[in-house]
Parts: structure tokens; C-alpha cells; sequence
């Protein structure tokens, strides 16, 4: 039986970085800012690596 909370790691929370991170690509990308674009490419990054890690730590 699963968890409680495994839901927001696997599905929820990964979206929300993963949101963030493309508006902070494009930001980046947009404005010329290395930071953001750098900020924005390891967000979305660990948005797909995320659940993977959470739910091997939960499970």
C-alpha cells in the first residue's frame, strides 16, 4: 500500500517545477540573463528526475 502524500511528489510538486522552470528558460532566453536560463534549465531538469527520487526514498 502506498504512502500518503506520494500523489503530491509524484504529480503535483514535479508540475509545479516544471512550470516554473520553462517560464524561467523563456524568461532567460528572452532577457539574455544566464542565471535565469541556467535556473530555469535545472529546475525543469529536477522536475523529471523528482518523482523518481522522492518516491525510491517513500516506497
Amino acid at each position: 500500500m502506498a504512502m500518503t502524500g506520494t500523489t503530491i511528489f509524484s504529480h503535483i510538486i514535479p508540475v509545479i517545477f516544471g512550470i516554473f522552470g520553462v517560464l524561467l528558460t523563456i524568461s532567460g532566453v528572452m532577457d539574455e540573463d544566464k542565471s535565469k536560463l541556467i535556473l530555469g534549465i535545472f529546475l525543469f531538469a529536477f522536475a523529471c528526475i523528482s518523482p523518481f527520487i522522492f518516491l525510491r526514498l517513500f516506497l
